[in-house]
């Protein structure tokens, strides 16, 4: 997924989970991609940004309620990739959860 993800009209919620990496790779960028293409297809996913630099990564998934976000952290797969980065992928990292109220999009 690339670009600024098109959402409904809110209320929606943002799940904003930002880290930071240990070196080396260790099957992080095919985890990473099959995450994106679950989620992607999960009951409720409306979108994902990501970026990341050298040091900080940030990704924001997009969801139509609080359901469908416990739904996504349960998920089997997902599960084993939550310890895979505990267990070797961060460094530390931090989870949000936010009830998005408003949005605009401007395209120039």
């Amino acid at each position: 997924m690339s670009g600024i993800s098109i959402t409904p009209e809110p209320p929606y919620y943002a799940v904003i989970f930002s880290s930071q990496r240990t070196d080396g790779d260790k099957g992080y960028a095919k985890m990473a991609d099959k995450m994106v293409e679950l989620a992607s297809g999960h009951h409720g996913f409306l979108g994902m940004e990501s970026a990341r630099d050298e040091g900080l990564g940030i990704t924001v998934s997009y969801w139509d309620s609080l359901e469908s976000i416990q739904e996504w952290k349960e998920n089997s797969a997902h599960k084993i990739a939550q310890e895979k980065g505990k267990t070797g992928w961060y460094k530390n990292f931090a989870l949000r959860v936010c009830r998005v109220e408003r949005h605009s999009f401007f395209e120039m």
